[in-house]
């Protein structure tokens, strides 16, 4: 069917608008939570609370002045435990995490803090139940290992995927006069995963790939908010120009 022939959002039928209003809403929401675990995981890495290109550069990259204890109490960590208690590990780490220490008074903060969720039960968290576990992650931070980074990027991949499938295929039906600039919104979030995902892997070999990340996740976020926000407007408020009715 040719575009002249199709429907656009305003004329489509109550029952499809509805079901594209609550399918973009969900979306909308569920960006919006992804939006907040990024900041969560990634943010206060290099002790500013603030998310940065060094922040992103850290976790990707590591840090050749910390480790990757340092790094989770300063960043995604930072709140799970009260300040004198986290700069306590932190002195101990630098002290040279040693056992004795350890046994001492650093135990007793992981076993109430920690292995709640960081047990050999979940093997997607480093676990911290005994020295060997702690000592592994006070060792010096390279940020996320390929394997890691493989694992996410599939997922990320087919679930992005997916999200810009349904919310183009609904913003396709928008009325633009300018076909070339709908269709550039459309494409953009497709080229941005690639180069998001591809950037983490460049991250850890040259840090400056970081600012690929930032820009890449900045620019697939605002194209999906204009379709989101495009889509519902014209599907309830907007009238068509009546040469095109």
């Amino acid at each position: 069917m040719s575009r002249l022939q199709s429907l656009y959002l305003p004329q489509l039928p109550l029952v499809r608008r509805v079901v594209f209003t609550g399918a973009l809403c969900i979306l909308g929401l569920g960006y919006l939570f992804a939006g907040i675990f990024i900041f969560q995981s990634h943010h206060g890495r290099d002790g500013d609370p603030m998310l940065s290109v060094e922040d992103i550069a850290i976790a990707y990259a590591g840090s050749k002045e910390g480790t990757k204890l340092e790094s989770a109490l300063r960043g995604p960590m930072s709140n799970m435990l009260p300040a004198n208690e986290n700069l306590e590990i932190v002195a101990w780490v630098r002290a040279g995490a040693s056992q004795e220490q350890y046994d001492a008074k650093i135990k007793a903060i992981f076993d109430n803090r920690c292995i709640a969720c960081h047990n050999n039960n979940n093997p997607h968290l480093p676990a911290l139940e005994d020295y060997e576990g702690v000592s592994h992650v006070a060792q010096q931070d390279t940020g996320f290992n390929v394997h890691t980074l493989v694992r996410v990027s599939h997922i990320h991949m087919f679930g992005l995927s997916f999200i810009f499938f349904i919310t183009t295929f609904i913003f396709s039906h928008a009325y633009f006069r300018n076909v070339w600039l709908q269709s550039a919104i459309i494409a953009i979030p497709f080229l941005s995963i690639a180069v998001d995902i591809g950037s983490w892997y460049l991250t850890k070999m040259v840090e400056t790939f970081a600012w690929a990340v930032l820009l890449s996740g900045s620019v697939m976020g605002t194209c999906f908010g204009i379709m989101v926000f495009v889509s519902l407007y014209q599907m309830w408020f907007y009238e068509l120009p009546e040469d095109v009715k």
